[in-house]
């Protein structure tokens, strides 16, 4: 599985994701800082990735449905310090071997995961 993770997050977001055996790219390394959300999602196709961020208008299906993409993955938190978001990406990473992520918005929040469509 392969994820691009959103500028909006730490470094670290992605090496736990590699960590866990996945390959994440970031939109930093990649040179992609402040590209609009539309050129993200469109690259996260293009590049066959699951999307990772902290942008709650990825959850807008009408925008970005997610049977149209690899995966869509928002973590939603009151705060965004980093122990706190990385402690829903530690969160998620057990799922991603039970629960369909290919075309399905996964919201990742404190005490629940939400999850919307998905290929079995």
């Amino acid at each position: 599985m392969r994820f691009k993770v959103d500028e909006n997050l730490p470094v670290e977001a992605a090496e736990l994701l590699q960590a866990a055996g996945y390959e994440a790219d970031t939109v930093e390394e990649e040179g992609l800082r402040g590209a609009k959300d539309a050129t993200l999602a469109r690259l996260t196709c293009i590049e066959s990735r699951a999307f990772v961020t902290l942008d709650l208008d990825f959850s807008d299906i009408r925008c970005y449905p997610p049977e149209r993409h690899n995966g869509i993955i928002v973590l939603r938190t009151q705060r965004q310090d980093k122990r706190l978001v990385l402690s829903l990406i530690r969160r998620f990473i057990p799922l991603l071997g039970v629960e369909p992520l290919d075309g399905a918005l996964w919201i990742v929040e404190a005490d629940r995961v939400r999850i919307r469509g998905g290929s079995p």
